[in-house]
């Protein structure tokens, strides 16, 4: 089966190598990634980065398993659950639970319980020794939990990159070239959005949507086209509160380019304002997009971390960093505390903004020319 965000993702990945492939014909483009590929930090983070998005491509392969034919029903039956590649993959750890909190590597249940003769300790776990990263309340895998969220913060960052960036670049190009009563309009539009403290904007509209979702539960057939209702719809409204810097950047950029001789001598010729602003302006400020949403990336992460911590991110029964870091938050308090939950999500989280904003950094090296070399 094929969920809509999945989709979009592919989308992306398919609208990333056409880009690819049309870099390669292009001499500055093909010199500045070639310099992205000479650098070591630059190939180190972009491997880290593939293999994260491999995890996560296999994560978006979802399908659902033929249930045994009963004889009563002329029609193929579907079990309920959806299931990806990654989880037959990694299906070993989705079916070892145990009955509660296991500390990394242990054979021995974390807290002690009664046992059958009476006296306390702590009871042998299941599978001794299989779980790398201990087990959480319910007796799921933590390592198992930690790659099944790649997916969520990756589609977060990518989809909300997508949703946001055709109105930044417009609205961006068009304020700085048009200039006048459009340039005051589009001003005042992202300094009112930005007036508003973000958490309270994406809260007001996620509670919304949340109602829109609750109230229709017909569109829906299963609990997984749920929770990636959810998903998209906090992506939207992530990427409509977060175009305005992006927006801003192009404005003042395109402001000056607008100046140049050869916008000059095109407006001289006669060419419209939109052949101008598509064919003298756009490629002129790409470099400050391609580091902005590589930049970006990174930190829409981080958002959708702090958003489920406070209750309003995704979907309760999908699986994110987010949602580990909440549920960590009581397991500190508990005695003895579970520290492995909160541990392993941050250690993923933090390998992969910090992979994203090394690639930043080599990228804005490369494509803009006043950064240092």
């Amino acid at each position: 089966m094929l969920l809509w965000s999945d989709a979009l993702f592919f989308l992306l990945i398919a609208a990333v190598a056409g880009g690819a492939w049309w870099a390669r014909g292009q001499k500055h483009l093909r010199l500045a990634w070639a310099q992205v590929g000479a650098s070591r930090v630059g190939l180190g983070a972009a491997a880290v980065l593939a293999v994260f998005f491999a995890i996560g491509l296999a994560d978006s392969l979802h399908y659902r398993e033929r249930l045994p034919d009963s004889g009563n029903s002329q029609s193929p039956q579907y079990a309920v659950e959806v299931l990806s590649a990654l989880d037959a993959l990694l299906m070993p750890l989705k079916t070892r639970t145990e009955k509660t909190y296991s500390a990394p590597l242990a054979t021995h249940l974390y807290a002690k319980e009664t046992m059958e003769d009476g006296s306390r300790g702590f009871p042998p776990l299941k599978h001794p020794g299989a779980h790398l990263l201990g087990t959480d309340k319910v007796g799921q895998d933590v390592l198992y939990l930690s790659l099944k969220s790649i997916r969520t913060g990756l589609l977060i960052g990518t989809l909300t990159t997508l949703i946001m960036l055709p109105a930044a670049v417009f609205l961006g190009i068009l304020a700085g070239y048009a200039g006048g009563w459009v340039d005051d309009v589009i001003q005042y539009l992202y300094t009112t959005l930005n007036s508003i403290p973000g958490v309270l904007l994406i809260a007001a509209a996620v509670l919304m949507m949340q109602v829109v979702i609750d109230t229709h539960p017909g569109w829906f057939a299963t609990a997984a086209e749920r929770a990636d209702a959810r998903l998209l719809a906090l992506c939207a409204i992530l990427g409509v509160t977060s175009w305005t810097g992006l927006c801003r950047l192009l404005r003042g950029e395109t402001l000056k380019l607008r100046e140049m001789e050869y916008v000059q001598a095109a407006r001289a010729f006669g060419a419209s304002g939109l052949a101008i602003m598509l064919r003298h302006i756009l490629p002129n400020v790409m470099h400050i997009v391609i580091i902005a949403l590589v930049m970006d990336f990174s930190g829409l992460v981080l958002a959708e971390a702090v958003l489920s911590y406070v209750g309003i991110g995704v979907d309760p029964n999908t699986v994110s960093f987010g949602a580990m870091i909440n549920t960590a938050r009581m397991e500190l308090a508990r005695e003895p505390m579970v520290w492995w939950s909160l541990a392993a999500a941050f250690c993923f989280m933090f390998v992969l903004v910090l992979a994203a904003n090394l690639f930043a950094d080599v990228v804005r090296d490369a494509f803009d020319p006043r950064a240092a070399k």
